[in-house]
């Protein structure tokens, strides 16, 4: 009797266990009702779309992109030497319009590359919905970013070109750099600022939806909808 008594006090905690591993594979809401695998992905697009519509959208606006730290645009390295040598010998107003037209031509391309941005969310597929879901605050922008970047550089390149000469970057530019290229002793610089300011024009809208995400994600208010406060309910 002792003898069966010790083999069932073996036996129950390792069973206990395995019962423990099926449980956690699965994500049960508050109510024990779990959500299936497509209902979550719908959520994780709602959540990039309201980063799109609330935080991206500041962008677009004037200084949107200037006078937020989070996302203005500074000078490439090999820039950095133009605006000092400018500074010094008395061009300061140049070079701040130089700085100044960068972060104008991304606020301008941004306002008209907003659908492209949309419709890379709308058709985005989750391999793997619950795992972005319990991931880190930022789990589904970053995986939007991974799926989504190449394309949308490639999208976003022409726009940003064609704002450049809208605002008349192009323009100040060619005369800063001819500019700084004329100063005795100083190294001539070429340097493709298209390409860099849809990299960091990029990195911005990337960003701004990170930080709805991340609302969303820690406060209860921010989910506006029945949807976003069923999915995001697994993962608090």
């Amino acid at each position: 009797m002792l003898r069966k008594l010790l083999i069932i006090l073996l036996v129950f905690p390792l069973t206990s266990c395995a019962g423990l591993q099926q449980v956690s594979d699965f994500i049960p809401l508050p109510t024990g009702v779990e959500l299936p695998s497509t209902d979550i992905a719908s959520g994780l697009r709602e959540a990039l779309d309201n980063g799109i519509r609330r935080q991206v959208s500041k962008l677009t606006q004037k200084d949107g992109f200037f006078k937020n730290e989070l996302v203005k645009i500074t000078l490439p390295e090999e820039l950095k030497k133009v605006d000092k040598s400018l500074r010094r010998i008395g061009l300061s107003s140049l070079a701040d319009e130089g700085l100044k037209v960068l972060n104008r031509a991304a606020e301008d391309a941004v306002k008209e590359a907003t659908p492209v941005f949309v419709s890379a969310v709308k058709e985005i597929k989750f391999d793997d919905a619950k795992t972005i879901l319990l991931g880190d605050n930022s789990a589904a922008t970053d995986y939007l970013t991974s799926k989504t970047r190449t394309t949308l550089y490639q999208k976003f390149e022409p726009v940003i070109k064609k704002s450049f000469s809208k605002v008349g970057a192009d323009k100040i530019w060619a005369n800063l750099i001819q500019t700084y290229n004329k100063i005795p002793f100083s190294k001539s610089v070429n340097t493709d600022l298209t390409d860099y300011v849809t990299t960091k024009a990029l990195d911005g809208v990337y960003k701004m939806i990170a930080i709805e995400e991340e609302k969303i994600r820690i406060k209860l208010s921010s989910r506006s909808t029945d949807l976003l406060q069923k999915v995001f309910a697994l993962q608090d």
